[in-house]
């Protein structure tokens, strides 16, 4: 019966690999932005250097990468000629560079007789495979060869799991064909109005993963056309309703587990918005979105300023209450509950917030409305 080996990976495992490379390179975050995290990270694995962008703000698609194959130094006498792709076309060629050895893919070398053969355990699991792990959240632990089968321990998002060699390279390579997809059909689609409509409806009947699927390529090219002369220079009628789109966006991010993506794509909401008429509704998201989450009093400021802008009283005085309430400022959630009243919100929803209210302000309370009524008879 043949003998099971267990070698050890730390000596392997580039976990953080890609952000420490990215603390070295000045223009780190804005590459990421532009071409995408894992296409940049994609060029690093395959080699393929980029020289210069040339940015088209309206359709990013159509950005210009200008790039040399191969490592190069100053000493290099015959430096490698530099190519030029859109950046659609250049998004392609690292794939296809990465998974042009797909179908050779499975012919695994021998595995290390011993756990020092830091080259041989490499060769095994397959040096672009190690690279691309901890792009999509593999941390290697250990290989495990029994007779000509390899098992990869792995650990992802906080579960250890059990991979056969070759499944593991096979769901690899697939994360890569995905990456494109979503970033082919995002660019397609990524600026379209008229979707705004349809999430909007999707949102009222809470389908907010459908919401997801309509806007989610959204945020990337819009922050990048923020930045410039026509994003400044845009329609308030435009603004409007894209910062609309970031806000249902950002919301169905929440309602979906990703709340600090929501905020992000929220406050990316409110820079379109300005104070303009939809400025309100997201201040008011985001302030929802900080409330889930517990950060009852980072929740106030935003909330406080939705009201400033023209927010709906029934929606928001509510949630000023609880805030407070929270925070244990119970005359201001007092304040907030009366406000709520006098907005037309039923007493019966504010039941909970006057409970807590009276049970810790007590007898003061009871004096303070005895004083009310003897002012106004």
């Amino acid at each position: 019966m043949a003998k099971e080996r267990a070698f050890g990976l730390d000596a392997v495992r580039t976990d953080g690999w890609f952000e420490r490379i990215g603390e070295g390179i000045g223009s780190f975050q804005a590459l990421c932005e532009i071409v995408g995290e894992a296409f940049f990270a994609f060029s690093m694995i395959t080699g393929a250097r980029i020289t210069a962008l040339t940015v088209d703000r309206r359709n990013p698609d159509n950005t210009i990468v200008d790039f040399v194959v191969g490592p190069q130094t100053e000493e290099d006498e015959d430096p490698a000629d530099p190519q030029r792709l859109t950046l659609a076309d250049f998004r392609q060629r690292l794939v296809g560079a990465l998974l042009a050895d797909e179908i050779l893919s499975d012919i695994t070398p021998a595995a290390p007789e011993k756990e020092s053969d830091v080259e041989a355990l490499q060769q095994h699991i397959g040096v672009r495979y190690l690279l691309l792990a901890p792009i999509y959240g593999y941390s290697l632990r250990k290989l495990i060869v029994k007779g000509t089968t390899s098992t990869l321990l792995v650990l992802s998002d906080g579960e250890e799991q059990s991979l056969d060699l070759l499944d593991f390279r096979a769901r690899v390579r697939s994360h890569v064909r995905e990456e494109l997809e979503r970033a082919s059909v995002g660019q397609r689609s990524a600026i379209d109005l008229t979707k705004v409509g349809e999430a909007e409806l999707a949102a009222e009947s809470s389908d907010h993963t459908r919401v997801l699927q309509l806007l989610a390529s959204w945020p990337a090219p819009l922050a990048i056309f923020l930045r410039t002369p026509e994003g400044q220079m845009l329609a308030p009628e435009a603004r409007s309703l894209i910062a609309k789109g970031l806000g249902l966006l950002g919301s169905a991010c929440v309602e979906l587990g990703e709340p600090q993506q929501g905020e992000e794509v929220l406050r990316l909401g409110i820079q379109y918005a300005q104070d303009g008429p939809v400025a309100s509704d997201l201040f008011r998201r985001l302030g929802h979105a900080m409330q889930t989450t517990g950060r009852h009093a980072e929740a106030i400021g935003p909330l406080r300023r939705a009201i400033s802008l023209g927010a709906s009283p029934k929606a928001v005085w509510p949630m000023l209450a609880k805030c407070f309430l929270e925070r244990e400022r119970y005359l201001a959630a007092l304040t907030c509950v009366r406000e709520a009243r006098s907005a037309g919100v039923e007493e019966s929803e504010l039941v909970q917030e006057l409970r807590r209210i009276e049970e810790k302000l007590g007898a003061s309370l009871t004096r303070w409305r005895g004083l009310v009524l003897t002012a106004k008879a």
